[in-house]
């Protein structure tokens, strides 16, 4: 008899005003747990303390501050391996990972592919594995980062490569942005009745204080207009705003991004 392995355990810590870490507990390392995107080291502490866990590893999925601003001190606790994409914005590393590497923690029970999906950041990258997408800022609920450095067709080309993993798979990004991403997918558009559902229940999650996350990338294909930049639907309402014709793909989604940009 075969047994499906069990979803990957995975906890949320809240830091600053809506950043999440995640913490993976490492399937063969009972007790020990792999941060994903330290931006501060004190509430990865207080669960670790709370919880009796020791942190394993540090998973960087780019260089911003509020993802890598709790690296040193976390290293305070004892070298853990600190792996990140190839950016000299990321200090503390020990292991660079680039696109199609395995990221082996086989001591841990983990192992996940590295894609690189640059547009947030021109370095950033994503770690996939165990039915898990760990996505940082490039993906998010009903959204995705702004381009800080990259350009519409990177990030469209990235986002769409997030969108051919398994629908199964779960979702985990930096930010607790869903809410204000649903008002925003909804005036793209309003008649999107999944939208409209999710939108009741991510509602009722935040009024109990409690997270919109982990998503799926089944639900994301349905109401995240960024992952839609070739439904018809969703190019005519991105045309009308932007006044013009958007016979590309990456065209649709940079006037979707200026758009959300300028959103309130």
């Amino acid at each position: 008899m075969s047994h499906q392995p069990l979803p990957l355990a995975v906890r949320p810590v809240r830091a600053f005003s809506d950043n999440y870490i995640w913490l993976i507990e490492a399937p063969d390392g009972p007790g020990r747990v792999v941060a994903v995107d330290p931006g501060d080291a004190a509430p990865v502490v207080a669960e670790l303390r709370r919880s009796g866990a020791s942190l394993a590893a540090i998973l960087l999925t780019h260089h911003h501050a509020d993802h890598i601003g709790g690296v040193a001190a976390l290293l305070e606790l004892g070298k853990v391996p600190v792996i990140g994409p190839d950016d000299d914005r990321i200090p503390l590393r020990t292991r660079t990972v680039r696109d199609g590497d395995r990221c082996d923690m086989s001591d841990l029970g983990l192992s996940f592919d590295t894609l690189a999906v640059p547009g947030h950041t021109l370095s950033h990258v994503a770690f996939w594995g165990h039915g898990a997408l760990f996505c940082g800022d490039t993906l998010f609920s009903a959204g995705c980062g702004r381009m800080f450095e990259g350009t519409p067709a990177q990030m469209n080309s990235s986002l769409n490569r997030l969108r051919d993993l398994p629908p199964e798979t779960r979702m985990f990004c930096g930010h607790e942005y869903t809410a204000a991403n649903l008002k925003f997918a909804l005036a793209v558009d309003p008649a999107n009745a999944a939208a409209l559902a999710h939108r009741a229940e991510v509602d009722r999650l935040r009024a109990a204080d409690l997270p919109s996350l982990p998503s799926t990338l089944a639900l994301e294909i349905r109401i995240n207009p960024f992952l839609r930049c070739d439904n018809p639907t969703v190019r005519a309402a991105a045309e009308a705003h932007a006044g013009r014709s958007l016979p590309e793909e990456s065209a649709v989604f940079g006037a979707l991004r200026a758009w959300k940009d300028q959103f309130r």
